[in-house]
């Protein structure tokens, strides 16, 4: 009789305590209470996990023609975006003198004036003559590319010399011994070879790096 009194009791309390938290399953009837509104509450918490990107979406390129060159004659680029190491001064130094050796080469071709080469000719040496003592105590001065833009300048101006001596001697000297070297044929050779050494200059510099 004791033992049947304490199962009756441990029934009770668990009939109470169930009511007291509402979710009951009945016999016959299925569940009784509230449910909890599980969707709402798995959105909120995907929202609240999501983060905005920080960034707009980069433009694609649909054609090569989108693409723009390398400005390699930016001295910032070459500083800032290529980096360059200490060597880069150099490299900008040695830029700046193309568009005179590319000034030179053109006015060869177009067999401009005398007076107007020899101009030109003297300014290019005057900026040959300033990297030389810049670069005299340096390892640049032993590049190929200065070594050779050296000995393109000496060949400029004994060219620019040989065009020049012409002018003023030619008229006053017989066609042979010092005479046949200021003839025009001598000296539209010399310019040839000169085109030919310029070219090669050129392509040395642009292939610094």
């Amino acid at each position: 009789m004791k033992k049947l009194a304490v199962v009756f009791l441990i029934t009770l309390l668990c009939s109470n305590f169930a009511y007291a938290g509402k979710p009951v399953i009945e016999s016959g009837k299925g569940y009784v209470g509230e449910l909890p509104v599980l969707g709402k509450k798995i959105e909120d918490e995907k929202t609240e996990s999501e983060t905005k990107p920080q960034y707009e979406k980069v433009k694609e390129f649909t054609t090569k023609e989108e693409i723009k060159n390398i400005p390699r004659d930016d001295p910032a680029f070459v500083n800032i975006i290529l980096k360059a190491d200490k060597n880069t001064q150099y490299i900008n130094d040695i830029n700046d003198l193309l568009p005179m050796l590319e000034k030179i080469y053109d006015m060869i071709e177009d067999d401009v004036d005398v007076q107007k080469f020899v101009a030109t000719t003297y300014f290019f040496n005057k900026n040959v003559e300033c990297l030389r003592e810049k670069y005299e105590n340096r390892p640049e001065f032993y590049f190929i590319s200065f070594q050779k833009l050296l000995e393109t300048d000496l060949h400029i101006q004994t060219v620019a010399n040989l065009r020049a001596e012409a002018v003023k001697n030619t008229p006053y000297m017989a066609f042979g011994g010092d005479g046949k070297i200021y003839n025009s044929v001598n000296i539209q050779d010399q310019l040839s070879y000169l085109l030919k050494e310029i070219e090669e200059t050129i392509m040395a510099i642009k292939n610094v790096y």
